[in-house]
C-alpha cells in the first residue's frame, strides 16, 4: 500500500482527495485526474473542457452547489453515505490552494471534509 502524501495532483476536480482513497493507495486507480476511464464523471469532463484543475477555478458558478454537474443526485447520495462535503473542499481550495488542501487532507488521512 502506498503512503498518504500531500500531492496537489491528487486533488480531484470535485475537491475530493484521491491521495487518501483506498483504491488509489492499493494501486487499483491512478486518481481521478489521471484516470482516463473516468469519462463518465461530468465534473471531471467539465473541468477538463474549461481548462480548470478543480471546480474552485470555475468562472461560471461562484457556489458549486448551484451547478447541476457538481450537485446532482449521485453526488447527494455519495455525500449522504460518506458524510462528505465536497463544497467545503472546493471552498478550502479557494482559501488555501491545491497544495494546502492536499496537505490538510493528507494530515487528516481523509478524502473529503466531513459534514
Amino acid at each position: 500500500m502506498k503512503p498518504i502524501v500531500a500531492d496537489p495532483d491528487l486533488v480531484a476536480c470535485c475537491g475530493l482527495y484521491c491521495g487518501a482513497c483506498r483504491s488509489y493507495l492499493v494501486g487499483r486507480c491512478p486518481g481521478c485526474r489521471a484516470n482516463d476511464r473516468a469519462r463518465w464523471c461530468k465534473v471531471r469532463t467539465c473541468c477538463i473542457g474549461h481548462g480548470c484543475s478543480t471546480c474552485a477555478a470555475c468562472a461560471e458558478f461562484a457556489d458549486p452547489m448551484v451547478c447541476g454537474k457538481f450537485n446532482n443526485f449521485i453526488s447527494k447520495v455519495f455525500a449522504f453515505v460518506f458524510r462528505s462535503d465536497r463544497a467545503a473542499c472546493i471552498e478550502q481550495i479557494r482559501r488555501v490552494g491545491l497544495q494546502g488542501h492536499a496537505e490538510d487532507m493528507a494530515a487528516k488521512r481523509r478524502q473529503s471534509i466531513k459534514r
